[in-house]
């Protein structure tokens, strides 16, 4: 088969089972790598959604430049639609993320502005403000802010959902993912649950962020939010796109666990996956007392180990973070 251009492949990625690191846990657990779609994560999905609905309503014009805030995974799925479609982007991260992220993002024609980490939300330097802040003084731009378009969590109702739904045959029990903008388990689980409402989803979530308590109380404690090492899980705002009503349960997970699980899956599975996909994994492990020999449980891995070489790949800044001796 042909594609006419990269964009077309994305989705309709592979469910793999998971065999030594789950072998205690009953059940079967299958992992939905999303590293296969072509800029590596699961956000190519919902870039390219947050791109065309903005050209079906007029707000990105030719020629336009697209704002955005991100981590590095949306900003990748963003920049290749720019490739194909003629648009510039310019991308604000946090200084946090690695500098893989970054260089990837420069090799496919984006600017990229680093913003500190250590501060709140709503402080003028946050990666939030400042994207905000030039899409108001850029001509002919767009921020397409994926905490709050709603895009993006339609993006998995329409082709995550769908695919995991065929791929297990009605068989899945549980989803697991990990919680950020909140649009993939949202968008998913909307779909399953519509599909089957005693499917559980699993939401995980990370030690300084704010969602889990949220989840239980409905207010933001702020003192549960400080730094946290974990890339692309945990927020310190809550984004529109978290329908909390689809989500059973959020579980957090140690920056150290999720680290050190992510090494794991490479060596023991031969996956090499971002971050996030190990606090996944060993979120769902924390949980797995509640599963059963009929369980089929899905997590989603999120993104590639590329990503990350500098950095949970590396043994020295793993000493440095006092995760492995």
């Amino acid at each position: 088969m042909i594609y006419n251009n990269i964009l077309e492949t994305i989705g309709n990625t592979p469910l793999i089972k998971i065999n030594k690191i789950t072998k205690n846990a009953k059940g079967l657990v299958l992992g939905k790598v999303e590293s296969f779609n072509p800029g590596h994560s699961i956000k190519d999905r919902m870039a390219l959604k947050m791109v065309e609905d903005a050209e079906k309503n007029g707000s990105l014009k030719p020629g336009g430049t697209i704002i955005e805030c991100t981590s590095g995974n949306t900003g990748m799925g963003i920049a290749l639609a720019a490739c194909v479609k003629g648009y510039k982007c310019i991308f604000t991260t946090s200084d946090k993320q690695s500098k893989e992220k970054m260089d990837i993002l420069r090799a496919v024609g984006a600017e990229v502005i680093v913003c500190p980490t250590n501060v709140s939300a709503n402080d003028p330097r946050s990666y939030y403000s400042v994207a905000e802040k030039l899409s108001k003084e850029t001509p002919n731009s767009i921020w397409c802010n994926q905490y709050d378009n709603l895009s993006n969590r339609e993006a998995h109702y329409l082709s995550t959902g769908p695919e995991i739904w065929k791929q297990t045959e009605g068989k899945i029990t549980h989803l697991v993912v990990g919680v950020g903008t909140g649009g993939t388990i949202s968008g998913t689980g909307k779909y399953l649950k519509e599909q089957n409402p005693n499917i559980k989803i699993w939401g995980i979530d990370t030690y300084g962020s704010a969602l889990k308590k949220y989840h239980e109380t409905g207010e933001i404690d702020e003192t549960e939010i400080y730094p946290y090492i974990t890339e692309g899980i945990g927020e310190d705002i809550i984004p529109a796109n978290i329908d909390f009503s689809i989500i059973d349960h959020f579980e957090k997970v140690t920056d150290k666990d999720g680290a050190i699980m992510t090494r794991r899956l490479a060596l023991e599975e031969g996956l090499l996956l971002g971050y996030s996909c190990g606090s996944a994994v060993a979120g769902l492990l924390q949980l797995q007392d509640q599963l059963n020999d009929d369980s089929v449980v899905v997590v989603i891995f999120h993104d590639h180990g590329s990503r990350y070489i500098g950095k949970i790949y590396n043994d020295d800044w793993m000493k440095a973070n006092g995760f492995i001796n």
